[in-house]
This record gives C-alpha cells, structure tokens and sequence, in this order.
C-alpha cells in the first residue's frame, strides 16, 4: 500500500472534485489516499508520502500561481518521488492543443517535468456565477462556437474514466501492492 498526497488549486470546484474522485479511486485500489486543497495550507510538501499527484486548474490562461510556487518550492521532493500533473480547463474540452500548452507553459516556468501528465475538461457553472461573469463566460463560450450557453444551468465537460484510467495507469508505475495483512 502506497501513501499517495494529492495537492491541489482551485478557483470554481472541479479541480477538487477531481483529485476527490482521484482518492477515492486510488483508495479501491488498496492505497492511502489524501487530498490537500493548497490554498489553505502551507507550500511545503509534507512527509510520509511515497507519491505525488498535483492538480492545477487554468483560469484566464494560468496555473494558479500558488500551485506554481508549491511546485517550485518543492521540486527536489517532487523530483524524487513518483509524481504527476493534472491540468483543468474548459480548454481540455475545446481546444486539447491549448491546453497542452499551458502545461508546457506550467512545466517551463516550473522547472518540473512529471512524468506522467493528464489534461481534464472543466466546468461552465453559470448557476454559481455572479450576473457578470454569467454574460461574460456565455460571450466567451459562444465566441468559441460553443452552444452551450443556456446559464440557467451547468455543463461539466470532465471525461470521468478518462480521470479514472490516469489513475489507475499512474499507480500501476508504482509496482504490486503489498498484500493485505
């Protein structure tokens, strides 16, 4: 059994509950599983651990700029331990091109190269915008060709086995689990 620590950030929700369904997911598989939201808590990996999963979400372009310093900050820690990067966006829906570019624009200025890396689709919550940013992200949206602009409801683009398979493929690198006692 593994003890695996899965930091995150988050600005809407999803990113959570992916790195949620993560655990939980790595916790059928026999593993001991935690969640750690970075926004509230230190930017220093704690110990214990014997693998590392990090999940960022990507507003206006960007990583979250704490999930960024917890991975400089720890990346001799990072570097020695079997780690990953999951990255969510609306652009992993739209444009997967994209969104590997902000990954290797994460990597870049990181300096962190995992070597497993998942990109997730997000969520269009208009029912949790405020009036402004409802407009705003039905416009953008739109632009883009989308017809998913009805804001009195919401659109979860995460491909859930798609979560599921980076999971299990990233625990089966850690070897056999040890047999229950």
């Amino acid at each position: 059994m593994a003890r695996i620590l899965i930091p995150y950030g988050t600005s809407e929700g999803q990113t959570a509950r992916i790195s949620d369904y993560i655990a939980d997911v790595l916790r059928a598989d026999g593993h001991e599983a935690e969640t750690l939201d970075l926004k509230h808590a230190e930017h220093d990996l704690p110990g214990g651990y014997d693998a590392v999963i990090v999940g960022a979400s990507i507003h206006a372009g960007k990583h979250e700029g704490y999930v960024g310093d917890f991975v400089r900050r720890n990346r001799p820690a990072l570097e020695n331990l079997p780690a990953a990067l999951f990255s969510v966006s609306l652009s992993a829906h739209a444009d997967p091109e994209e969104a590997e570019k902000y990954v290797a624009e994460f990597e870049d200025a990181t300096g962190w190269h995992p070597s497993k890396v998942a990109v997730f689709g997000g969520a269009l919550l208009y029912t949790q915008y405020g009036f402004l940013k409802r407009m705003m992200m039905k416009k953008i949206v739109g632009g883009q060709g989308s017809t998913d602009t009805d804001t009195g409801r919401d659109y979860i683009y995460t491909e859930w086995d798609g979560v599921r398979r980076f999971a299990e493929e990233f625990v089966a690198r850690l070897g056999p689990r040890a047999a229950p006692e």
